[in-house]
């Protein structure tokens, strides 16, 4: 049965409860590190609601309840799921850029969101659970060191702002346990997350200038280009491969020798925001057209691009709206 086979009930609270959908889709995601996963899930958690909706007292907000639930399915989908890394944070050395590139599909690397899908594009600060803040790749990278009970608690207390008492309802424990697990996750989290003394990101026209800087180097395959925009202690990472690239000629030698571009033109990079930054759609020229090579989201500071983690997962390409291809311009 279908939630059109039940009128009345389904259009009831599918009214109530669609506003959430995109809240409860970045719930997922911080949870799952997924895009792909958390859409399912939150699927799940809609049919699952939309089962128990008649017997919904009213206990709790709406809102509320169907964060228990979507909490809930996550938790029972990571009993058979592993974590979601980036190359940075499997323990490995860095790479230098003649290595040989070693490809691991195997694993189920960290996927980047759309900051549309989510509504971090929002520039409304009291959006807390929505916020770039909030699902910046270097936090979502963290989440995954943590256990899935610990995740599960660091995001309702400090993303969601819950009391410990709620989160002891969603996770059937109490409030001690709950506040001794945070403990746990926030010093386990303080270990693999930045410094907060991290050097603060660009005004909005330097950030624009170093987008356009960028852009233009790659489209042209300007390799004196490149290393001018990366600070001394840039990282560059590209999942599926498991290598990962510390400073700007390092990285740019490994664009020069590693990428298929032979020249000016062969690239072609759109612009996108995911995870609360900006990042690009890559497109490698094919014959006549440009076809999706790779998806870069970049973390900026005052003084350049700081990291970079390059995703060659084409799939996500249809996830952001970009197109299959595009005709390169006669």
């Amino acid at each position: 049965m279908t939630m059109t086979e039940r009128p009345a009930a389904g259009e009831d609270f599918l009214r109530q409860a669609d506003p959430y959908r995109r809240e409860l889709l970045a719930h997922c995601y911080r949870m799952l590190g997924s895009v792909h996963d958390a859409e399912d899930l939150v699927q799940e958690t809609y049919l699952r609601a939309w089962k128990s909706y008649e017997k919904f007292e009213g206990r709790s907000s709406l809102r509320t309840w169907l964060y228990r639930i979507a909490t809930r399915v996550c938790l029972t989908a990571l009993e058979t799921r592993g974590k979601r890394p980036l190359p940075t944070g499997l323990g490995q050395p860095g790479s230098q850029a003649g290595d040989e590139l070693v490809e691991q599909t195997e694993v189920p690397w960290l996927e980047p969101m759309p900051d549309a899908m989510v509504g971090a594009e929002s520039a409304d600060p009291a959006a807390i659970v929505t916020s770039r803040e909030s699902i910046r790749l270097a936090l979502m990278a963290a989440l995954q060191h943590l256990p899935p009970r610990q995740r599960a608690v660091l995001i309702l207390r400090d993303v969601l702002q819950w009391r410990a008492a709620e989160v002891a309802k969603v996770l059937d424990t109490t409030t001690t346990a709950v506040n001794s697990i945070l403990q746990r996750a926030r010093a386990q989290l303080a270990e693999v997350t930045p410094s907060e003394d991290k050097v603060a990101e660009p005004a909005e026209a330097e950030q624009r200038e170093l987008l356009e800087r960028f852009v233009t180097a790659f489209e042209r395959k300007d390799i004196s280009a490149m290393v001018e925009l990366f600070t001394k202690d840039a990282i560059w990472e590209m999942p599926p491969f498991v290598g990962w690239y510390r400073g700007p000629e390092n990285i740019a030698r490994l664009i020069d020798i590693q990428c298929p571009a032979k020249g000016p033109g062969d690239m072609h990079l759109v612009p996108i925001s995911a995870n609360g930054q900006p990042a690009f759609g890559l497109y490698m020229r094919e014959g006549e057209v440009y076809v999706p090579f790779n998806m870069p989201v970049l973390t900026l500071s005052d003084e350049g691009v700081e990291h970079v983690s390059c995703f060659f997962d084409t799939t996500l390409f249809a996830k952001f709206g970009l197109p299959e291809s595009i005709p390169v311009p006669r």
